[in-house]
């Protein structure tokens, strides 16, 4: 009787883990399953919002960067003209700051536009900005010619003057973005010109005697 119990009990035995077996294969089968249907949407959903994201952009994002590019180049042409002809340290040091913070921001914009298929503003040949004087704060090519023949506190005042223009017309380009604009970088682009240049506009003012 005992050796029969005891293969009785472990045929059971057997029965019972082969059947166990066979249970946890297929929850597990379809516990992997879950899983996969749950990370290939979220893969999917995500990647394309960030393509978006990075890639959203309208006219007004274009309209910013093709018209700042040039208007960005104009003042970094009218701060080069300060290492030789300013006197006061001050606006050497401001006409550096300039050149310094905008050319940079040049070479943004254009990666922009590059990227949107889009082209850049070509640079005009010498000091010829009549392509461009209908825009916010742009100097004349006869003001650019006026500005180059000066030099000491002549040179100073005169600069400032034409700076705190210019970067006024720039600040209204920039506020135009942040209303209208649609892709984030120029929005944030936008918003440092402004508080760089109404920071820059205000020590200007102060130099002239103006604050």
């Amino acid at each position: 009787m005992k050796p029969t119990r005891t293969s009785t009990r472990r045929l059971a035995l057997v029965a019972a883990t082969a059947a166990s077996a066979v249970l946890l294969a297929a929850c597990g089968g379809n516990d992997s399953g879950s899983h996969s249907a749950h990370r290939s949407p979220s893969k999917s959903a995500s990647s394309p919002g960030a393509s978006a994201s990075a890639g959203a952009h309208n006219a007004a994002d274009v309209a910013f960067a093709k018209g700042m590019i040039p208007h960005h180049r104009q003042a970094v042409e009218m701060a080069g003209l300060a290492a030789t002809r300013a006197s006061s340290s001050q606006v050497k040091e401001l006409a550096t700051k300039i050149e310094q913070a905008q050319d940079p921001e040049i070479k943004t914009m254009s990666g922009w536009l590059t990227a949107w298929g889009e082209q850049v503003p070509e640079e005009m040949p010498g000091m010829d900005h009549s392509a461009h004087s209908g825009m916010p704060g742009m100097m004349s090519t006869k003001d650019m010619a006026a500005l180059k023949k000066k030099s000491g506190k002549a040179f100073d005042t005169a600069f400032m003057e034409m700076m705190v223009g210019h970067h006024q017309g720039a600040v209204e380009m920039a506020g135009a973005e942040k209303k209208k604009g649609a892709y984030g970088p120029a929005k944030t682009l936008a918003d440092a010109v402004i508080k760089a240049q109404n920071a820059e506009i205000v020590r200007m003012n102060k130099l002239l005697g103006k604050g």
